[in-house]
This record gives C-alpha cells, sequence and structure tokens, in this order.
C-alpha cells in the first residue's frame, strides 16, 4: 500500500499529530554498521543455543518467514542460508542517541521500546512546519548521524499512527489525516487491531467476521453481549479508530527484570548459582540505569517438563546491588526446598528469571539499621562490618562496574566468581 494523502500541515490542523517512528530490523542495522560487507544477505541476530529465540531478522530472512521471538532453531528450518549473529552491547547506545534525536524535536516523547516511540507533534508543527517534513528531517539526521534506516507512521491517535509506521516499512513514511482513518482500517484484518490476538480472531471468525469493516456493522450492544462489556467497547472503538491514550513523556516502569533459559536442563549447583548472579547483576544494572530501587523480587522457575513456578522473595532493605539481591535469591530457594542445601535443584531446571519489583526512585534512601555494632573501648581491630555496610561496598563496587563497563563492554569487568573454572586458573 502507498501512502494514503499528506496532512495539511496547517496550524489549524485536527486535535491531536500523533506520530510513531520505528527503527527497521533494529538489531540486524546496528551490527551492520560494523560489518557492512554483510548487507543484503540473510541475517539472523540470536543467541547460538539450541533453545534461543530470534531477536531480529534481515528483510531478506524475513522473506523466508524468518520472525522476532520465533525460536531459532525454527529460523533455520524456514532459512538455512541465513547467518547467525551473535548480540553486542551496543543497541541501547544507539536507542539513546535515537531518542536524543527524536527530544530534540519535542518534549512530548515516549519511548515504548529500545527501537520505537511516539511523539505528539500537535505543538510542534506551530514551530516547525508541517507534519511530514518533522518527520522526514527527524528520518534523515538518523540515517545521516547514525547510518540506520527508520519507518514513520502520523495519524491523529496512537493506534492508527502505529499501524501506519507498519505499513510503511521497510524505511517509509505513511501519513493517515483523520479524514482517511476509516479508508485506511476497513481493508484489514481484524486480527491487525490492537489487542486481538489469535484466540479473539477466531472467535470473531467464527462470527463471520474477518475484516474492520465487518466488524464495523456491528453496534456496541451487540459487540459487548457476545464479548464483554470491555472487549465489546474496545472492538467497537479501535474499529472506528478511537484511541483516547495520550503520549506519556515518562514511562514510570512498575518492575524490571532479566531471564535465562539453560542450553541444557540443570541441576548442578554451580551452574545454577552462576546464573542466578548474573541475572541478578543484570537486573541491578538496569535498575541504577533507571534510577529506581527495589525492595522485593518476583522468582520464576521452569523445570524440564515445562512446569513453572513463580515466589515472591522480600528483600533485607531497598537496594540496587546484584550481590545483595543473589545472596537474598539464592538463601530463600533453598529455604523454600526448591534449591537443595549445596545449591543443586532436585529436578532439571530449564530457565531462571529474576524481577525486581515495588520500585521507588532511588531519592527515597535506605532505612539503614538502627544500632550497629561498634569497635570495642581501645580495641585495634576494626568491628565486622555490618549488613548494612557489606550492601554499601557491594554498591560502590557495581558502581565502578558501570563505568568500565559503559568504555569496554559488558563484559569489560566481571565478578571473579562468573569467570569460568579455566579463567581462574589463568589470572
Amino acid at each position: 500500500m502507498g501512502q494514503l494523502s499528506t496532512w495539511s500541515g496547517r496550524t489549524d490542523a485536527p486535535a491531536r499529530i500523533i506520530m510513531h517512528l520505528d527503527m527497521d530490523a533494529f538489531f540486524v542495522n546496528v551490527e551492520l554498521l560494523a560489518q557492512p560487507h554483510l548487507r543484503g544477505r540473510p541475517l539472523i541476530v540470536a543467541r547460538n543455543s539450541p533453545r534461543s529465540v530470534v531477536l531480529s531478522a534481515s528483510y531478506e530472512a524475513r522473506r523466508y518467514g524468518v520472525r522476532s521471538a520465533m525460536p531459532l532453531a525454527r529460523a533455520r528450518q524456514l532459512c538455512p542460508a541465513a547467518l547467525l549473529l551473535e548480540p553486542s552491547a551496543h543497541y541501547r547506545s544507539y536507542s539513546a542517541q535515537v531518542m536524543t534525536i527524536l527530544g530534540a524535536i519535542t518534549d512530548r516523547l515516549e519511548q515504548v521500546s529500545v527501537d520505537e516511540a511516539f511523539l505528539d507533534l500537535t505543538g510542534a508543527v506551530r514551530a516547525q512546519g508541517s507534519p511530514v517534513d518533522i518527520a522526514q528531517q527527524a528520518r534523515d539526521r538518523i540515517k545521516t548521524e547514525l547510518g540506520l534506516p527508520s519507518s514513520v507512521g502520523i495519524s491523529s491517535s496512537k493506534f492508527v499512527a502505529k499501524m501506519a509506521s507498519a505499513g510503511s516499512k521497510p524505511n517509509g513514511l505513511w501519513v493517515v489525516p483523520p479524514h482517511r482513518v476509516q479508508e485506511f482500517l476497513d481493508p484489514l484484518p481484524v486480527g491487525k487491531l490492537w489487542g486481538v490476538g489469535v484466540k479473539s480472531t477466531a472467535f470473531l471468525d467464527g462470527l463471520g467476521i474477518h475484516t474492520v469493516a465487518q466488524l464495523r456493522e456491528y453496534d456496541l450492544t451487540w459487540l459487548q453481549g457476545r464479548c464483554g462489556q470491555a472487549a465489546g467497547l474496545h472492538l467497537y472503538e479501535l474499529a472506528r479508530g478511537i484511541d483516547r491514550r495520550e503520549v506519556t513523556p515518562e514511562r514510570i516502569e512498575k518492575s524490571i527484570g532479566a531471564e535465562h533459559t539453560f542450553t541444557t536442563d540443570q541441576t548442578d549447583a554451580e551452574a545454577i548459582a552462576v546464573e542466578l548472579y548474573t541475572l541478578c547483576l543484570t537486573v541491578a544494572r538496569r535498575l541504577r540505569a533507571a534510577g529506581r530501587q527495589t525492595r522485593s523480587l518476583s522468582l520464576k522457575i521452569r523445570y524440564s517438563d515445562f512446569e513453572t513456578l513463580t515466589r515472591s522473595c522480600p528483600l533485607p532493605l531497598a537496594t540496587v546491588s546484584g550481590r545483595v539481591m543473589f545472596d537474598t535469591v539464592l538463601a530463600h530457594l533453598k529455604q523454600l526446598e526448591v534449591l537443595q542445601a549445596d545449591g543443586s535443584s532436585p529436578r532439571p531446571l530449564r530457565l531462571l528469571g529474576v524481577r525486581a519489583e515495588k520500585l521507588e526512585g532511588r531519592e527515597a534512601g535506605v532505612q539503614m539499621h538502627l544500632f550497629t555494632p561498634a569497635s570495642p573501648a581501645g580495641a585495634d581491630v576494626a568491628a565486622p562490618l555490618t549488613h548494612d555496610a557489606l550492601a554499601q561496598e557491594w554498591e560502590d563496587a557495581e558502581n565502578t562496574m558501570d563505568t568500565i563497563n559503559a568504555r569496554f563492554g559488558a563484559k569489560g569487568l566481571l565478578p571473579a566468581s562468573l569467570l569460568s573454572p579455566g579463567n581462574r586458573k589463568q589470572q
């Protein structure tokens, strides 16, 4: 489909002008900056593991049906000639630079993932010209300064703007003015509507509703009678392009987490501890980057038979230290008898996950213990460090790791316990 129309560009345009920018095959194109000789080849960005999923695929690989979040094994079946690229540590840096460029346009910017964002251009057009010109200038800057392609959709709502950016890929710009929203939506299959998944699509198909135009033939009462009050209203409004969500400049994260699927199911104590520690360090680093701290963790354990457990794990104090999290998690899992006293698992583990919850700003501070042991009078030996002092020491050490890793990459500095036994012997 081509561009339906250009926006008028008038300053008295309708109430909202929403732009959605989505980077094209972001992970792949970041990798191509360092390996430009691979352009034009089918590429897959994923960890080289039997249980990995596709993080991103080039458009050459997508022609074979390869998609993000697809199991790597399936992707290789669909496109055996695809070259596998291990993910690097540069994505967040490039993402930050993209958001800086977009932030120069308007402060009404909502980043929704590492490679996409919404902008409310309603106020920006008064000083910067038509939305089309604004969007094209942003795309040109991103291409010129970073070497990365992007696609943009513009409309009067977040939902339609996002649909337009998806339709403009790759490397395109699609504008859907308010008076042509229905023309844009009507031919689409109902499964393209925001929030309509596989089950909902099958349910609507069973009712003979396959396109948005067909869905729009039914009134609100009928839809709510068959789909429920909330779902019926949702379908009714989206079929008419109604989406009242605002562009929210600051998204307050309610949780921050990380998961790992083992290459082979694990019962070994050392392998489990190393992965738990790595997960806790990852979560802690993301907390520090977001200026948040946590008072509670949620743990996810999946066994080889796919039975999945989730358990809450309160922390002794609010923290951003991965070591504090790890010590608490390991003790808690032993107490719950998920792990045995030696740290091994009685059942093979397929996946581990750690998620920080009950987040608060770092400015909230930490309530330290009221009474701490002091050194005996006249003693030459300092008193043992309290839990609070140890936590602070670990936090200071991890802050230093952040600084070093920011310059030399995520593997620039690691705790010695995360080195393989062979590597440890070489130190």
